[in-house]
């Protein structure tokens, strides 16, 4: 598959500049017979994606039969991620490993027209890595895998062998598993979940979330966290010092499975790793084992194998 991506982002990409360029939009088929990389290469606005794919030597790949789906990153799009890695066009172009893993990223293996973009879901790449489209109007937004968001500029470009979504920044697969995307979450200014992150070591479960996965996690915020002391009447030494209790309360928060918020079953049980279960109602409240509620404050903060959800109250299972 990777051979045939490196053909159609070329086609992809250049269909879609000529496009921007005569009709100022997208939808149209008047460059079906191109194949991406002939697309990125005739558009001023894709020059520097074409010229990665060559670096990357995914050129023959992407013009290929496909079908395929490129996100292609405009000019614009490449300098502002120098900025934000710090690194020079140069130094960029000759890692080749992360210029392949980050391209890939950009492409799925079938053809998907904007209308046809499954808002809300996880969408898997040709990187195997997965990002969220979501919409902010009438327009497509992508959320990638280190939750940075990406606007569609110009959609359905459409090329000999997929379609062309021109996109304001390039995505990123992410780079931080479900635990180091809490750890990142919490900083010494504003630690939202360290006490999750001590409880994780605590019961030993690090090399558990920090393994494939996907799972997703309801992470209890350190407010969460005082208000159980108080509910149980203990102290934070004697929960972290109880690991059979510990283990079972932070499993029962676990979910086998990548499930993001649209994909949450309200009002069904939902089985944790721990056995037990809770519901979601429509107003994202969870109900546990003793009848107590919790809300979700934050959802669908991805990560390399999972996704959080963050909640305002430690839930419990069966006493």
């Amino acid at each position: 598959m990777q051979w045939n991506i490196k053909r159609w982002l070329a086609t992809l990409i250049t269909a879609s500049a000529a496009l921007l360029s005569a009709c100022g939009g997208g939808g149209s088929g008047e460059h079906e017979t191109l194949d991406v990389v002939r697309l990125a290469k005739s558009n001023a606005n894709l020059s520097v994606l074409a010229e990665a794919i060559d670096a990357a030597g995914l050129a023959t790949t992407l013009s290929a039969a496909g079908p395929y789906t490129v996100f292609a990153p405009t000019n614009q799009a490449f300098l502002d991620l120098l900025a934000e890695l710090k690194v020079s066009k140069a130094d960029l172009l000759a890692n080749k490993d992360f210029l392949t893993s980050v391209l890939t990223y950009h492409v799925l293996g079938s053809k998907v027209v904007s209308s046809a973009v499954p808002v809300g879901q996880p969408i898997t790449t040709v990187q195997k890595g997965y990002f969220k489209a979501g919409t902010l109007g009438r327009s497509l937004t992508i959320t990638d895998g280190r939750n940075r968001v990406s606007n569609v500029v110009t959609a359905d470009v459409v090329a000999q062998n997929g379609v062309v979504h021109t996109i304001d920044k390039v995505l990123l697969p992410a780079n931080k598993n479900v635990l180091q995307t809490a750890i990142a979450l919490s900083t010494e200014a504003q630690p939202e979940f360290s006490i999750l992150v001590e409880a994780v070591v605590a019961a030993d479960l690090v090399t558990t979330l920090s393994g494939d996965g996907p799972f997703t996690v309801f992470a209890p915020n350190n407010a969460a966290f005082a208000a159980l002391l108080t509910e149980l009447g203990t102290t934070k030494a004697a929960l972290l010092a109880d690991k059979p209790l510990l283990t079972k309360v932070l499993t029962y928060h676990v979910v086998p499975g990548l499930v993001l918020k649209a994909q949450v079953p309200v009002g069904s049980p939902i089985t944790t790793v721990q056995k037990d279960t809770f519901t979601v109602n429509a107003a994202l409240a969870i109900t546990d084992q003793r009848a107590r509620s919790a809300n979700i404050t934050a959802t669908d903060v991805l990560a390399s194998n999972g996704v959080i959800h963050a909640i305002d109250k430690v839930i419990l299972p069966k006493p």
